[in-house]
């Protein structure tokens, strides 16, 4: 089974994947490639506590800068410095290993209505 098959996407192009309890936060391979060449990324301290729909990072391309909004509520347990240090990771791999943040999730699951199967999401872009 791909990542792509266990992700949850938002419309503004971040993804969910559930992780033994916790989830992993990234951008899909949509907005990399939207983005162009991934220069500079700036990730939230662990423990930082976010409301579904806040802003958590930013990132800047040589086309633009986005800010990154939070699928779900959560708190911070992990950030992928690596990403940090090589921006160029992302439009390399923005799955396996160009994840943004990892989060113990503290909404409720009506978090997730809005939320769409990548085939959906895939959909949706057309």
């Amino acid at each position: 089974m791909s990542i792509t098959e266990k992700i949850l996407c938002t419309k503004s192009h971040e993804y969910l994947l559930e992780d033994n309890g916790n989830y992993i936060i990234g951008l899909t391979d949509y907005a990399i490639e939207q983005l162009g060449d991934i220069v500079f990324v700036e990730l939230p301290e662990v423990n930082t506590e976010y409301t579904k729909g806040d802003t958590f990072a930013t990132i800047e391309s040589v086309k633009a800068a986005s800010e990154i909004y939070i699928p779900v509520s959560g708190k911070i347990i992990d950030v992928n410095n690596a990403i940090v240090n090589s921006p160029e990771i992302l439009n390399e791999d923005c799955y396996e290993n160009g994840w943004l943040v990892k989060i113990e999730r503290t909404g409720d699951d009506s978090e997730f209505s809005d939320l769409l199967e990548y085939e959906d999401y895939k959909e949706e872009l057309e």
